[in-house]
């Protein structure tokens, strides 16, 4: 895999700082049922990296020292971490809001039968990648049949009320371009979505989030083997708009790794960006007497990837 990581450290991104810190975004590790062309962790059924419980029980602490509303479990996918169901019902026991980011056939994977039940009795937030609603993008992206079985995991979360008005169950989902592209505007496509779902499946959700494909992992090096890197930054740092600064998710979020590692965000923790303007990695422990707030945020190229045209978070669009 062609490594990004020279390409995006130097760079003329705005300076930022940190504000109230409200969301713990944790990485519990990097295995996974698929293998994306677009993953930025390069998640695989291969991956033998998951975060341990002590690691868990560490984040735990520092959510109710700092008093964050959010934890947001990532990978490879997060349920596939044997200490899954304890972490997350510790954490909705606190008063957490937690959120599982699923790519929803591991609701279909043998052995993770107890999935969507679980999710649903601890009222977590899903979090759901689909990148089209057409079956030959999808599968063109995700693998042969993922498209399918992305269809059967909706069915099931819709089926226990997830996404059903008045339900209080949240099922968002994600959109992410096939290729080095801006994504469309999000409202836009959310009805496109809801619409094209509903007639064709029956499937209802909540809101659709737009992503931008950072240029890094499997993504940038795919961007490097096709020459397409330096015109894909040239079109994130030529649709920069100032005004999603204030918005990004870095402001008010760390990433933490599956070994406890704290970065900036998710992607500067797959570049291995040390937390801020520190030259060496901080972890969970340091963060235990330490409030966080106005604190440097590591930028690097690719942040241009959250502010170019409508924005892009975790949370989908910044502009609304």
């Amino acid at each position: 895999m062609r490594d990004t990581f020279p390409l995006l450290v130097k760079t003329d991104f705005p300076a930022l700082t940190r504000g109230r810190l409200e969301v713990l975004q944790a990485n519990l590790g990097y295995r996974c049922n698929q293998a994306c062309l677009h993953c930025h962790v390069a998640a695989s059924p291969r991956r033998t990296e998951e975060m341990s419980w002590d690691t868990m029980a560490l984040l735990l602490e520092v959510a109710r020292r700092h008093r964050v509303r959010t934890l947001d479990l990532t990978g490879g996918a997060p349920e596939m971490n044997p200490n899954f169901r304890r972490l997350v019902a510790e954490a909705r026991a606190m008063g957490l809001n937690v959120i599982d980011r699923c790519n929803l056939t591991i609701l279909g994977e043998p052995g993770y039968e107890w999935l969507a039940d679980f999710l649903a009795a601890q009222r977590v937030d899903v979090v759901a990648s689909l990148p089209c609603y057409l079956e030959d993008n999808v599968d063109a992206q995700r693998g042969d049949g993922v498209f399918r079985q992305s269809i059967d995991g909706l069915r099931t979360l819709n089926a226990l009320g997830y996404g059903q008005p008045g339900s209080g169950l949240v099922l968002n989902l994600v959109y992410n371009p096939l290729g080095p592209s801006l994504p469309p505007e999000q409202h836009g496509l959310e009805q496109a979505y809801k619409r094209e779902l509903a007639a064709r499946y029956g499937i209802v959700f909540n809101q659709l989030f737009a992503l931008a494909n950072m240029p890094i992992q499997r993504f940038g090096s795919q961007l490097i083997s096709r020459g397409q890197f330096d015109g894909y930054m040239a079109l994130l740092k030529g649709a920069h708009r100032p005004e999603n600064l204030v918005g990004v998710m870095c402001r008010a979020l760390v990433s933490v790794s599956w070994q406890g590692q704290v970065h900036d965000c998710d992607f500067n923790q797959m570049l291995g960006l040390p937390l801020g303007a520190r030259s060496q990695a901080t972890h969970l422990p340091d963060l235990l007497g330490n409030d966080m707030e106005d604190g440097t945020i590591r930028v690097g190229e690719h942040c241009y990837g959250c502010t170019a045209g409508q924005g892009s978070s975790c949370g989908g669009a910044l502009e609304h």
